[in-house]
């Protein structure tokens, strides 16, 4: 493969991944130094407060704690079943002997031989079963949840053996730590589907898309005064 046909993927296709990949070790960073500047620290902690608060008082919330948890399930179904067929659409592209890339080659930038075009493909592919395999995991942690969260913390015929609020927090904080790797394992793959178009759409997606999440991820509030008061997402809170 000549070096004049594949050198812009060859630049561009890396630097947006590192600019997405750089992101997210900051916002890694974040949310384990400064958690309460991130939506997912903050949520985090409200997770805490609603598993000590679900089996403190579990008799009269046990409906509501069911019904949330299948709530989250099914959207980690409905992120695994996209993610499934997606795999199967492009292992049918692979495998198939048409090819539907010849218009494309004259119209895009970039290498389009069958070494990249095979490269491209595969590589969706394994970002799509990994997202594929994150839900799924996250599916199984979520429905253990839905089971204990219901045990009463001290069982009176196995006292040794208590379903504690600290070890259902932590299985429901493993389930969400999945789904969230599995989604931007989905959102990574955006970029790359756009690499079967040429290599410069995946560097200006990859860089609008650092700021679109930087907006996502982080909580926002304005200072108003010393003693004053704390803006957040349309909400005031007077500070103490």
């Amino acid at each position: 493969m000549e070096w004049k046909k594949c050198y812009l993927d060859v630049i561009l296709v890396p630097m947006g991944f590192v600019m997405t990949i750089g992101y997210h070790v900051w916002l890694w960073h974040m949310v384990r130094t400064q958690p309460h500047v991130t939506i997912i620290g903050t949520n985090a902690m409200g997770r805490r407060l609603w598993v000590s608060s679900i089996m403190k008082d579990n008799e009269k919330k046990n409906i509501l704690a069911v019904q949330t948890l299948r709530n989250t399930i099914m959207g980690s179904t409905l992120m695994a079943t996209t993610s499934i067929l997606l795999c199967s659409g492009l292992a049918a592209v692979i495998s198939s002997t048409y090819s539907v890339k010849k218009p494309l080659n004259d119209a895009v930038y970039g290498a389009h031989g069958e070494f990249m075009v095979a490269l491209k493909y595969v590589t969706l592919l394994l970002i799509f079963l990994f997202s594929f395999m994150c839900h799924s995991l996250s599916i199984r942690f979520t429905n253990q949840v839905n089971f204990l969260i219901n045990c009463p913390q001290q069982p009176p015929e196995t006292p040794c053996v208590a379903v504690t609020a600290a070890y259902v927090l932590e299985l429901l904080e493993r389930g969400f730590m999945l789904n969230t790797i599995g989604n931007r394992l989905f959102y990574a793959a955006l970029p790359l589907l756009l690499w079967i178009f040429g290599p410069v759409l995946v560097f200006l997606c990859s860089l609008t898309m650092v700021p679109v999440l930087y907006n996502l991820d982080f909580v926002f509030t304005n200072d108003k005064g010393k003693g004053g008061e704390i803006e957040s997402n349309g909400y005031h809170h007077e500070s103490v």
